[in-house]
């Protein structure tokens, strides 16, 4: 955990807005309001000395002002970037992606004065819900970002005399209110399972292409209602991309309940008085079941963590796995790149036993094109160069995500191929999948393909195949699907003596059913407009066993253990597929514009 994180409150809101649960923690406040005191007393002629919302608002009023900022911002996280509708005083004025994870809300905007910003807060989306973590910093943080937010210029230059960038390198607070979110919304969610660790699989790709429906599947081409329109982010459908940025945009529907009982447990054990501990769930769970016995203490020359509150007994041993997720967008067009990303983690199972600490490099870094790295609290990283992280940590009980990761795909695509989709009349469109299974090179492992299918469009040693079918919907209305028949067959009748005619009216027919179809659906918000018509597109879902697509890897004969025991290591690695998308290739699709440099 961050050293001097502390949380002043932390809310979770559902999905129209209403705050569910909430908890304030008023020995933080204290301090809080402590600091605010000194600081309007040592700045009189502060200009901007009545920015700082003193006090922690109450649930009603958190919850309008979050309303208020999502209307103002366009959506719950905001547009992150300075776009024609932000205005001054707005996160998205300050001209930083970041904006859309940290944001500020204004308490009582309808009331005179400026003493109503809050910030900074910590926004996590999670399942229908949206959390809010209110981390402590100095005054003077708010000050600084409330003039960020009213500054002429835009962007964040390294060279600007205030940028967002350096003010947040200077609140470790934060990275702290990053992990309660998560570990709050895991729990309201009920997603608190423990990260895979696999022992010894055999290198495989197995169930690449299970069916139609499963791994392979069309997303959006239904007859449904038209969305309203909504700006294109980027290329990539994941992460940072257009699909998955939209899609965590919204709050997800669901029937689950918030057990507020034991999120209250969780808070009041790992979170004390406001100062997080060890957010572990499993951690919690176990001492609050299980207590402690006189054979848990430990020896006087051992400090024990707080992450390992028991110590384990037995066989001993050390597992890796490096699991990763490669985010794909294929569009098959010479004028559009495909985009590629792989975000990757590290899990461990550490069976020792005592207190060890365990060292090991990391090596892969040089080829990986690493883009961003965090790490477990009971890791440390005394080393780095170009191509080896050294890692040194004191492991907890059981399996953890050690470190994660984002990175570009040096391998290339393990699977290419292409998706098209035609309308060929008002509610039926004629579609065609063709995918490419490519050689995955990798320096340790060799890849052998296994596909399991049904035998459509596959035979003998094949790395290719090919989908052909169609897909039928009922119309929105008898009679506008009765008009256009007969222009349909108007325009086919009439052309019929020309070949070459008739197969430039083919193609003003297509057009002509995109644009009448545009006009005659009602408009309505969806969360993925482009799910929608042309916006159509295909997934493919796929497993490498044995394999890093980033080049990341871990060399047991490596691993140091200390005090020095004899505990076998063992590291394994597998690649599934994220959003792999493939793009309409007849349609239109979006994708980011690459800066001329």
């Amino acid at each position: 955990m961050p050293g001097d994180c502390s949380i002043r409150a932390l809310w979770i809101l559902n999905n129209i807005d209403a705050v569910v649960f909430s908890r304030r923690f008023p020995v933080v406040e204290k301090r809080w309001r402590a600091a605010c005191q000194s600081e309007n007393e040592s700045s009189d002629d502060d200009p901007v000395k009545y920015t700082v919302f003193s006090s922690v608002p109450s649930d009603s009023e958190l919850a309008a002002a979050f309303s208020e900022r999502k209307t103002r911002e366009g959506s719950v996280r905001g547009f992150g970037i300075r776009v024609s509708q932000s205005r001054e005083g707005s996160d998205s004025w300050v001209d930083d992606p970041i904006t859309r994870h940290i944001v500020g809300v204004y308490i009582n905007k309808e009331e005179e004065g400026e003493n109503n910003l809050m910030w900074p807060l910590a926004l996590h989306i999670k399942g229908p819900y949206c959390i809010l973590i209110l981390p402590l910093v100095e005054p003077r943080h708010v000050k600084a970002y409330a003039r960020l937010c009213k500054r002429s210029d835009c962007g964040n230059a390294v060279t600007a005399h205030e940028n967002l960038s350096s003010l947040l390198l200077d609140l470790p607070s934060i990275t702290g209110a990053f992990m309660v979110a998560h570990a709050v919304g895991d729990i309201v969610t009920g997603d608190v399972v423990e990260p895979e660790v696999v022992v010894n699989q055999s290198p495989s790709v197995g169930g690449l292409l299970d069916s139609l429906t499963g791994s392979i599947g069309i997303s959006g081409i239904s007859s449904r209602a038209k969305p309203v329109a909504a700006p294109v982010a980027s290329s990539t459908p994941a992460g940072a991309a257009a699909i998955g940025a939209l899609a965590s945009d919204v709050p997800k529907s669901g029937s689950r309940l918030l057990d507020k009982d034991a999120l209250r447990s969780f808070i009041s054990s790992a979170m004390p008085f406001g100062t997080p501990l060890d957010l572990s769930y499993s951690n919690i769970f176990s001492v609050r079941a299980n207590g402690f016995s006189s054979l848990d203490i430990p020896p006087q020359d051992l400090k024990q963590p707080a992450w390992k509150p028991y110590l384990y007994k037995g066989k001993q041993r050390l597992l890796f796995t490096i699991h990763e997720t490669l985010h794909a967008a294929m569009y098959d067009r010479d004028e559009i790149p495909d985009s590629l990303s792989v975000s990757g983690q590290i899990n461990c199972r550490a069976e020792l036993e005592r207190l060890p600490d365990v060292s090991f490099p990391l090596t892969g870094l040089s080829t990986s094109k690493i883009e961003a790295l965090s790490f477990h609290p009971c890791a440390q990283v005394p080393e780095q160069n170009v191509d080896k992280q050294a890692l040194m940590f004191s492991p907890p009980l059981g399996n953890f995500v050690l470190m994660r990761y984002q990175a570009t795909c040096c391998l290339g695509p393990p699977v290419k191929g292409f998706y098209q989709l035609s309308m060929v009349s008002e509610d039926e469109g004629a579609f065609l999948f063709k995918l490419h299974l490519m050689e995955v090179s990798n320096a340790e492992h060799s890849v052998e393909w296994k596909i399991i299918t049904s035998g459509r469009g596959l035979s003998g040693k094949s790395i290719e195949a090919t989908f052909p079918g169609t897909v039928r919907f009922a119309p929105w209305q008898m009679q506008r699907s009765t008009s256009f028949r007969s222009v349909f067959e108007g325009i086919t009748d009439d052309d019929s003596d020309n070949e070459t005619e008739n197969t430039n009216n083919m193609a003003n027919t297509e057009e002509f059913l995109m644009e009448k179809m545009s006009k005659d659906l009602p408009p309505v918000d969806l969360e993925e407009p482009f799910s929608w018509l042309a916006y159509n597109y295909a997934k493919v879902s796929f497993k490498i066993i044995g394999a890093s697509l980033s080049g990341i890897s871990i060399d047991p004969k490596s691993v140091s253990i200390y005090p020095a025991v004899k505990a076998p290591v063992e590291s394994s690695s597998q690649v599934t597929s994220g959003d792999y998308i493939l793009w309409n290739t007849l349609g239109k699709c979006p994708s980011a514009v690459t800066a001329k440099v």
